[in-house]
């Protein structure tokens, strides 16, 4: 089973689904956290505003605040690797993030020809 890590931007509470304006991505990422810890995967959750020394003891996600930024936030790391970052990523990105397979590839990507989406241009 893996190791997921989700390094979350400050939020008041551990889930980030109080305060006046919830995110609503967030109750269904929760969600789809407890579904991975169902499967037996070990899930663990940092919020900068609680448990920042979490954010200082891993080097990968200390380089990334130190470059990036909390607009980096949240970090998704899978037995140690970064898998996901500024994004939330859905059920199915979790899925094939613990599977290793890859991900679909979620912008246009640029061509050689200069142009990013074919023929039918830009989308």
């Amino acid at each position: 089973m893996r190791t997921v890590q989700i390094y979350d931007k400050p939020m008041c509470c551990s889930t980030g689904v109080c305060g006046p304006e919830v995110d609503a991505k967030l109750p269904q990422f929760a969600s789809d956290l407890d579904w991975l810890k169902s499967l037996g995967h070990n899930v663990e959750r940092y919020n900068l505003a609680q448990q920042p020394q979490a954010f200082i003891d891993n080097k990968s996600i200390h380089q990334v605040l130190s470059t990036e930024g909390t607009d980096s936030l949240p970090v998704v790391v899978i037995d140690g690797e970064i898998v996901s970052r500024k994004v939330y990523p859905s059920r199915d990105m979790l899925t094939a993030f613990v599977n290793g397979a890859p991900v679909k590839q979620l912008l246009p990507v640029a061509k050689s020809s200069g142009d990013c989406c074919g023929t039918s241009g830009c989308c």
